[in-house]
Formats: C-alpha cells, structure tokens, sequence
C-alpha cells in the first residue's frame, strides 16, 4: 500500500465528521441495544416464562453441540449464502462463529415470534430483530470475515486500499455505491424511448412517444408513474422498457414525469398533485389527441394519485377513463407490510410537526427507509464487496435508478402518510375531501386491470388485490387482477421477450353486486402461466383502446408546442 496515501486515509478517518457522514449514510437500525427487552416494556408485551425457559434450553443444547463439533475439528454446514465462499470452511474458527452467529440470530427471532402483543407491536420487534441481527455479521467486519482477509493477503493490501478509498467516496456522496453509476446517463443509455415533452408546469413536464407503427389505438394511454422515484423505471433500457413495449403495441402513450421538488415548492399539497398533476394532465392528453377518454395507468403511488384524481373529476361530473392500470398499487392500506413499523401517530405527528406547514422530506430519507426494509440485499451485502473486499460494483440500470433518489413536499407527503397509511380513510367513501370534492373511490367507472407481485414487500399481493373490493363495485367482473412473481420492481419490469417468471390468473366470474374472493381463494383457483404478463395487459389495453387509426405525424399540438425532446429536463435534476 502507498504509505502517503494511506496516512491520509487515516487522517480523514479519524476525523468525526467522516465518520458522521458515514453514519448518515448507512441506514441505522432504528432499534434499541435490547430490542426485545425494551419495545417490551414500552409496548407493556410479554413472553411466557415456560416459553422462555424452553427458547433457552433449546439454545443452550444447540451452542453446546456446536462447541464439541469445534472441539473435534468438524466443519458445521453453513446454509446460508453469505457464508458460501470457501474461505469460511476452509477456518474452523470462521466457521464456528458464522454458526453461532446464525444460531443467535435464530433464538432472537424465536423470541420475538413468542411476545404477546399487538400487530403492530410484533411486527415492530420483528423488525428491530432483524436490522440488529442483519448488523451484526461476521461478515460485515474485516476482523471476522475470512473473504475479506484472503483477499487482503492476495492483493498486498490493494483491496483495503481500495475499499478505504470507495468508502470515502461514498461519505462524500451520502449514500452506499450500489451500482457503477458511470456507466449510465439519463438520456444517452437509460430513459431512450424517443419522444417530446409537450407540456410543463411547477409539478411536471408531459412527455409524448414518438410512434412505433404505422397505425395505432385511437384512445392514448396516460401514465402516471410514481412521485417518490423517477419515471425512467419504466423506460430504462430498450430491451426492459415498459413504455417502448407499449409504443410497439400500438399505444400512443403519453406520461408525466414528475418534478424532483426544490425549496420552492415546500408548500405542496396533496391536492396540488391531483389538481396540477394529473387532472392538468388528462386536460393536456384529451387537447392533444383530441380524445375524450383515455387509458389511464397509475404505478406504486402513482396508482393512488391517479384513482384519487379520478375519482375527483367523477365527483365533478366527468369520467375521462376508458380504462384503468394499477401496478402494485394500494387504496386499502389496511395491510402496509414491512412500511408498518414506520407508522404510528408518534411517528407520523412527528412529521406533521416538522414538514407539515412547508419544507421538503429528503430523497435520502426515503431512499434510507426503503434499503433498511432489505438490510442485507441493500446495505451489507454493498459493505462486504465494496468496502471490505475492495470491489467495484458492476454496472446495473435498475440499481442506478434506484440510487436517483427523489424528495417529497412536506404537506404532501404528511397528507399522504396519515390518510392512507395511518387512517386508512381513502378507501371509505365520503371521508376525504381532495380538491374542494368529496372523494369515493367506488364512483370510478372503468374496466379496471390490477397487478401485483407475490414477493412484494412494499405492496403486499394481498392489499394490490383489495382494490377490486374497492372499484367497480357493482360490476366485479369490469376488474381483472393478475399476480406476478418476484417483487415490487422485478415483477413488474419482466419483458415479454425474456419469457421469464410466471404470473397467475383467475378468470372465474361472480354475480353481479357480488363481493370479491378472499385473496387466498383467489390464489386456490387461480391458473399459472409460464412468462411475462405484458401480453395479457397489452390486450387489455388493446380492447379499451378503441378502433386502429393513423399515427399521428408530429407531436403536440398548435397549443401544446414541442418544448424538449424527451426525457425531459425534469427528470435530470438530483435530489436535494
């Protein structure tokens, strides 16, 4: 190692406000130093006493047992994968301490399944559990981590040179490198569907895809892509994009991408985003195309932007859907999954305290909530390789996306956060008023296509699938729900022509006014089909999308000029 150059290593280590901004960096655990033995005496829970009892005896045999193995030189096997590499087996004491780290980690999770107490209460210990016993890996230290130290010996030293050096590039920027971000650019290899932006306001600029066929739908297809990432989720490469796949069926799509907010709009509201945002942008979209309905589409938050929108321009007397997309969306949030450990009214007063009157929620912290939900897969999996081990991350669009982090309004997202996931009071016709009307889900009335994806932990499957309780009350078979494999993302971005995952499908039909399956019932009989479900939505967008006319020639219109060509201006501001 060059000796200069790692003096100076040293020096910026040592100094505190390096290692503040690692801290800021790397997502905390949210957990106190006892999980268990705290939130119980703040939640009043407890554990049987027997149950302790046997939890600890169980513990004990299983420690001993591990002892003696070590003390007669066996190898214990180590399922998990990360302790795959050779190196943990080829040391006994390496391997001993993985298996008693996973044997802790087993016993702190069996307590937490034994406390008695609320919901919410259990899946908050759960959660502490996990961000404590994810931390504290063998493999997260050099010390401990036999890889790293081969590596180390192998490369003379290069790979702690190396690992210093990208984890102080790393406290610079404020996040964990999840991705070799310069191998990408919005515009020249990701967010490439060639288009227009044909309108812009202080919320978003409105994007128009060139056509790819000669004739296409006679409806537009409007999306409305979520607020709290960027859009190019959607159109990331051409071989992955939604919206290029869309364009080559013959949709003439148009999308909204959002402003990442700045200091100016630190007054924001929720109906600012219905009222600005998408009605603005169904008004544009009719103008242009000089249709009256359209194929509406919402995805993630963007689903319940999009339903709320609707059914505010219902309330008004106007009905602009001839059909409506949800992708892991929620109306009902009566199941949040993993996000519920995040709210509570302490938490969520909190915000209102701080951001409710104006100010903005920092992409990082959104961006810091969302990787402590997969600890493992988002934080320490990157702090091996990146830092112990020295490595560089491969280049991955679908990572750099989810390292272009977005901010929120606070009034907005204070809205939001206690409506929805708090209260809960979207779904209940009547409640809410947004944008002077008062807001009923239940008066949409579109043929409605709804997808969620079985391993979502954003969206659990069965809440994307409450929503067709929700809409089309009195004609349950205008909705189509379809279930895909993998998670929030991957089950969505799955390209018809890599005929890869599975989906499931359930093409029963119910009594008119009849209530919908229980989501088990649902899954029981439904049909697996090998491949991507874009097809079957193509389709659906293809029967609601009217009869086939000439592309049009140019984008916009005499009112709505072409400003840029697409991405956009927009999409390319950071987060604050």
């Amino acid at each position: 190692m060059n000796m200069p150059m790692a003096n100076t290593w040293i020096t910026q280590l040592n100094d505190p406000n390096q290692w503040q901004a690692w801290f800021d960096m790397v997502p905390q655990a949210q957990a106190p130093a006892n999980p268990i033995a705290d939130i119980l005496k703040d939640a009043g829970a407890s554990i049987k006493p027997e149950l302790v009892e046997q939890l600890r005896n169980e513990y004990v045999k299983r420690l001993g047992a591990l002892w003696q193995d070590f003390m007669e030189g066996k190898i214990p096997e180590l399922g998990d994968r990360r302790f795959a590499d050779p190196a943990w087996r080829e040391s006994p004491m390496s391997a001993y301490n993985a298996s008693v780290y996973l044997l802790n980690g087993q016993f702190l999770s069996a307590l937490a399944e034994a406390v008695e107490t609320t919901p919410h209460q259990k899946q908050k210990i759960r959660f502490a559990v996990l961000q404590l016993v994810d931390a504290m890996s063998p493999a997260n230290f050099l010390a401990t981590n036999p890889e790293a130290q081969k590596n180390l010996i192998e490369s003379k030293g290069e790979s702690l040179a190396k690992g210093l050096s990208n984890m102080l590039a790393d406290m610079q920027k404020g996040r964990i490198s999840q991705s070799d971000e310069s191998a990408f650019e919005v515009g020249r290899n990701v967010a490439t569907t060639p288009g227009s932006v044909v309108f812009q306001n202080e919320l978003f600029q409105l994007i128009q895809y060139a056509p790819a066929t000669p004739n296409v739908h006679q409806r537009p297809l409007l999306m409305v892509p979520p607020c709290i990432n960027k859009f190019y989720i959607l159109d990331l490469q051409p071989e992955n994009s939604v919206v290029r796949y869309l364009v080559e069926q013959g949709n003439t799509v148009f999308l909204m991408s959002w402003r990442n907010p700045d200091a100016s709009m630190h007054q924001v509201t929720w109906d600012d985003y219905i009222e600005t945002g998408v009605i603005k942008a169904v008004e544009v979209t009719r103008e242009i195309s000089g249709q009256d309905k359209l194929n509406m589409f919402g995805f993630c938050v963007g689903g319940t932007i999009v339903s709320t929108a609707l059914a505010v321009m219902k309330a008004r007397g106007d009905n602009p859907a001839a059909s409506l997309t949800l992708l892991t969306s929620m109306l009902d949030f009566s199941d949040t999954g993993v996000l519920d450990v995040f709210i509570d009214e302490t938490q969520v007063r909190l915000r209102e305290q701080t951001l409710g009157n104006g100010g903005l929620l920092p992409g990082r912290d959104l961006a810091s909530t969302f990787s402590a939900l997969r600890p493992n897969d988002l934080v320490w999996n990157y702090v091996q390789s990146n830092y112990l081990k020295g490595k560089q991350p491969p280049a991955f669009d679908l990572l750099y996306w989810n390292a272009d982090s977005t901010g929120l309004p606070g009034p907005m997202f204070c809205w939001y956060l206690r409506n929805t996931y708090l209260e809960n009071s979207l779904k209940v016709p009547g409640k809410l008023t947004v944008a002077g009307e008062a807001l009923d889900l239940s008066s949409i009335d579109a043929p409605t296509f709804i997808f969620a994806s079985r391993e979502d932990h954003i969206v659990p499957w069965q809440s994307a699938y409450a929503s067709t309780a929700i809409l089309n009350p009195k004609k349950p078979n205008a909705n189509r729900f379809i279930l895909g494999a993998s998670g929030h993302i991957a089950g969505v971005i799955n390209p018809a022509s890599k005929k890869k995952r599975s989906y499931w499908s359930n093409d029963a039909q119910r009594p008119a006014k009849a209530k919908a399956l229980p989501a088990d019932d649902w899954l029981e009989g439904s049909t697996e089909h090998a491949g991507s479900w874009w097809p079957e939505w193509a389709g659906f967008l293809a029967e609601h999308g009217g009869a086939d006319v000439k592309a049009p020639a140019k984008p916009g219109s005499k009112k709505h000029k072409v400003l840029e060509a697409a991405p956009g201006s927009y999409v390319r501001v950071r987060a604050e």
